[in-house]
């Protein structure tokens, strides 16, 4: 049997360090996992309400067409029924974008570092990718994708705020990179953080669909939704768009129970709300850490901070999770780690370790 050439450079995804075994490794009773940028107060209590209701039709093939969910968010967006798409968390997404228009003959435009996914999804598709290092402070070189795009190029990734940066785009900078992508390209502008951005300059994305046709948003209720167990990913764009893509969809690609929960949650907008304040707070406890120890850290419009320790990441990696703290290394900053934001009590218990080990370390 002979798979795929370019499958074969291909690592799986890998997640965060999963709990069990790091109890087990270090044999820990307590463990506080800060790497997958989940939400740490959990999900709304009407989304448990709404799950327990749908635990009777299990045996039920859920609506592959999301009808009531795609009904509520359009609602509450303010767009068309027929401008939206679902996917099993918005990976899948990325996977239908890239299934629908990458081949040998195309080439894409990714920032990098960003979310592995586009970069993988195309290698998969066997498209050339061209990717654009960030700049310096960690946020997109927008002209340098610019310069990248050729006439064989069909899709330009932005990841607004940026994964593993948290730095954001402002509507002017967005607007006038928009400007001068050619109409043939897609500008897929992944927004899986959008819930937690609190700059006033951040892109109303969805008012610029109407005068962008070549623009799709990804959003997700795997962050501040407190989902991420569910998998529910969406999509929005001009109807034109998602009709065309949505042949690479799969079938009964979210459940009776995600689509439940999803519906739930848009409804409990205080819950978001209570989040976004939560997290802000938690953001200045990293930012007066960082302030504390001269350590530069990424502005972040995210639950999540990427800090430069200027000293190797896996040492401190090392260090924190045999006191039971998994967070994250990053590909491209060798001494930077990216940090979940937690509760505060989670926030001052790892901010109170990497003092520790900073002043350790400096002694």
């Amino acid at each position: 049997m002979q798979i795929k050439d370019q499958l074969k450079q291909l690592k799986p995804y890998q997640p965060g360090k999963p709990i069990e075994e790091v109890k087990k490794e270090y044999q820990l009773d307590k463990i506080v996992k800060l790497a997958s940028n989940e939400n740490p107060f959990g999900c709304s209590t009407h989304v448990r309400e709404a799950i327990q209701a749908e635990l009777e039709q299990l045996a039920i093939y859920p609506d592959g067409y999301s009808a009531s969910l795609r009904t509520d968010l359009s609602e509450f967006l303010q767009v068309s029924e027929k401008q939206l798409i679902f996917g099993n968390g918005s990976d899948e997404l990325v996977q239908i974008i890239a299934r629908a228009f990458l081949d040998q003959y195309t080439n894409t435009v990714i920032p990098s570092p960003s979310f592995p996914q586009y970069r993988h999804n195309a290698v998969i598709e066997h498209a050339e990718i061209r990717e654009v290092p960030l700049l310096e402070g960690g946020a997109h070189d927008l002209q340098g994708m610019l310069d990248a795009i050729d006439e064989k190029t069909k899709v330009v990734w932005v990841c607004n705020p940026n994964n593993p940066t948290g730095n954001h785009l402002s509507e002017a900078e967005f607007v006038a990179f928009l400007d001068q992508v050619p109409s043939h390209v897609l500008v897929v502008l992944d927004e899986a953080y959008f819930e937690y951005v609190r700059a006033e300059d951040f892109p109303n994305s969805l008012s610029l669909l109407n005068s962008y046709q070549n623009v799709i948003v990804l959003r997700t209720f795997s962050k501040a939704y407190g989902l991420a167990a569910l998998r529910v990913g969406y999509g929005i764009a001009s109807e034109e768009l998602i009709r065309a893509i949505e042949p690479a969809r799969e079938p009964f690609n979210t459940s009776r129970i995600a689509q439940a929960a999803a519906r739930a949650a848009i409804k409990d907008q205080d819950f978001i709300q209570s989040c976004r304040q939560k997290n802000e707070a938690g953001l200045t406890q990293y930012q007066e850490f960082a302030n504390r120890f001269g350590l530069f850290i990424y502005p972040s419009q995210t639950n999540f901070v990427l800090i430069d320790f200027e000293r190797d990441a896996d040492e401190l990696f090392n260090a924190l999770l045999k006191k039971g703290y998994i967070v994250r290394k990053v590909i491209g900053f060798p001494t930077s780690l990216r940090i979940t934001v937690g509760t505060k009590e989670q926030n001052e218990e790892i901010l109170s370790i990497l003092a520790d080990l900073l002043q350790g370390i400096r002694a």
